[in-house]
């Protein structure tokens, strides 16, 4: 149904205790673990070729950063992915969105600038609530390698669906198709990150864990039948 190019994008997570995320996920579905603890993700990134399959992408239509705060869930045997909230620099993106898919989207002001592997993402959400920002600095330290079955960053990353919720209140999942994710270590500086408390996450006071992608293309299905 779609196809979008993800770029320089970097995976940051924290372990969080899987009943302090509890509220924020639907009952139906079940929040996943490993090592003893669920994880909170925060993943930006810049989007292009953001157009339906069959359709030529529109050069400003269809590029624009985009910064996910994200969990991780199952529901009926599928592993997938349960945004909180999706912040990206279009408008016309997020409120399509949110009104076809029922994503939690969110209009920013949004920078991306690369130096070489070095990525500077600042991200300001736009519009009255809490300040949601981030200011990152952050690139690749070592080689490419696909995640093992059975690791930690394969579970936080091979994830071929996400759920969301229809405007009608039911749970529906969208199907994503990609080739394996290749990753890389990473280091990140945050001179701010305000994203995941402001919206009801505490996130310890540890090193994350980090891993960089610098691309990847993906096509999706639209939303399927309801998860519950």
């Amino acid at each position: 149904m779609w196809r979008q190019t993800w770029h320089d994008l970097l995976f940051a997570h924290w372990p969080v205790p899987a009943a302090a995320l509890r509220p924020l996920v639907p009952a139906a579905l079940e929040i996943d673990e490993y090592g003893g603890t669920s994880w909170v993700g925060l993943v930006p990134f810049r989007m292009t070729n953001v157009t339906l399959r069959g359709w030529p992408a529109v050069p400003w239509l269809s590029a624009f950063p985009e910064m996910n705060l994200r969990l991780y869930v199952s529901h009926g045997g599928r592993s997938g992915v349960w945004f909180v909230s999706l912040d990206a620099a279009r408008l016309l993106a997020v409120w399509t969105a949110r009104r076809l898919v029922g994503l939690p989207y969110f209009h920013a002001s949004m920078s991306v600038r690369r130096d070489g592997d070095v990525v500077r993402y600042v991200s300001e959400r736009r519009g009255p609530g809490p300040r949601v920002a981030l200011d990152a600095v952050y690139g690749p330290t070592g080689p490419v390698e696909v995640a093992a079955p059975g690791t930690l960053a394969h579970f936080l990353t091979a994830r071929y669906c996400l759920f969301a919720r229809r405007r009608t209140g039911t749970l529906a999942r969208l199907d994503i198709d990609h080739p394996p994710w290749p990753l890389q270590p990473a280091a990140a500086t945050f001179t701010t990150n305000l994203v995941a408390e402001p919206q009801g996450i505490r996130l310890p006071d540890t090193t994350p864990v980090l891993h960089f992608s610098h691309r990847i293309d993906v096509t999706g299905s639209g939303l399927q039948s309801p998860a519950s």
